[in-house]
């Protein structure tokens, strides 16, 4: 059995393509939905994931209001451009890339944003609201994760999960988001005893653990479906999942490709929480 390959470009491509609709009946009624993108300092991974978030939501009709700051900025500063930007009423969304320079807490900073613009879904408010299943903005990676799984047509309800990887990010919305939809979930991470043994149980494998090829072919369940999130460049400088890719597309019913597979969706779903923070914005006659 050779799996159906859960192509992220399409799918995220179908997305976008749906948001710039929701922008333009925005812009009829006069709103423009605005994207904040704070870069601190000229990591370069970070400057490529920042120019394909900027490039996306251009694409889309969103305004993006780029802020560069050097790598010299001081906590302060950068607590400051944020508080200004909770008030800005042309912006609907705050990005701030991370990581920050070590002289900034990314954790305070990631808690001054309002949650209203935490577009990213990071703030404690919105994933308190995600736990009780009233959520405002769902983590944007995780919310791609549960696209593709809808994608594949993968059956959630009483399916058993397992979820590699605890991160704020990833690995906890994600099982709040499997449990929301009635699967039976297992959260695993680098110290799970028998980690092998724990995925070959499970009809869904979500693998965020940030390890290249960790999660081995013969782990997989035989029509199981993987939902890879890993990104790891080998020495051979080829990206790579956290799963064995050729040897898991043998065994499981769907899977995710690295790259090609998340990564587009995260961006995507970045835009789609945009738009529903513009859209809360036009109802509020803002």
């Amino acid at each position: 059995m050779s799996a159906l390959i859960l192509d992220g470009k399409v799918v995220a491509a179908r997305v976008r393509e749906r948001v710039a609709q929701g922008v333009t009946e925005l812009r009829g009624l006069g709103v423009v939905p605005g994207l904040a993108v704070v870069l601190v300092g000229e990591d370069p991974a970070s400057a490529i994931y920042v120019r394909g978030k900027t490039k996306a939501a251009a694409e889309c009709g969103v305004e993006v209001f780029d802020h560069k700051l050097p790598a010299s900025t001081g906590e302060d500063e950068l607590l400051a451009l944020v508080r200004g930007l909770n008030h800005d009423k042309q912006v609907d969304g705050i990005l701030v890339q991370l990581p920050l320079p070590k002289q900034i807490d990314p954790h305070l900073v990631l808690l001054t944003i309002s949650p209203e613009k935490d577009v990213d879904g990071f703030h404690p408010e919105n994933i308190g609201l995600l736990s009780m299943g009233r959520p405002r903005y769902i983590a944007c990676t995780p919310k791609g994760c549960m696209t593709l799984l809808a994608e594949g047509k993968t059956e959630l309800r009483g399916a058993r999960a397992i979820v590699i990887g605890r991160s704020n990010i990833v690995g906890k919305p994600m099982a709040m988001l499997l449990q929301a939809a009635d699967a039976t979930v297992t959260v695993a991470h680098s110290k799970t005893r028998d980690l092998a043994e724990e995925t070959r149980r499970a009809d869904v494998v979500v693998a965020a653990i940030g390890r290249s090829e960790m999660v081995r072919g013969d782990w997989i369940k035989e029509g199981a479906t993987v939902i890879d999130v890993g990104m790891n460049r080998g020495e051979d400088g080829k990206l790579r999942g956290d799963v064995e890719f050729a040897a898991a597309r043998e065994r499981a019913r769907a899977i995710t490709p690295v790259p090609g597979g998340v990564g587009p969706m995260t961006i995507a779903m970045l835009l789609d929480n945009t738009l529903e923070s513009a859209r809360r914005r036009a109802a509020r006659g803002e």
